[in-house]
């Protein structure tokens, strides 16, 4: 199935979710957001949200600074 993560299409595997792609990704545990189709999915979600094709995700990481 086809997804766009940042702008870029990427397969992955049916039924994938967000946290099988940050898990893939290697940037499990960090401090991020994850928004899919405009909307932010918490994190208490990214265990059961699963994406649909072409679903428009958008990972970003948050920076701490003063």
């Amino acid at each position: 199935m086809k997804i766009f993560l940042n702008g870029e299409a990427k397969e992955v595997v049916d039924s994938c979710s967000v946290l099988d792609l940050l898990t893939e990704m290697d940037i499990v545990g960090q401090r991020l957001a994850v928004e899919v189709n405009e909307e932010i999915v918490s994190k208490s979600r990214h265990a059961d949200y699963s994406f649909g094709e072409g679903d428009k995700v958008e990972i970003v990481h948050a920076i701490g600074g003063g």
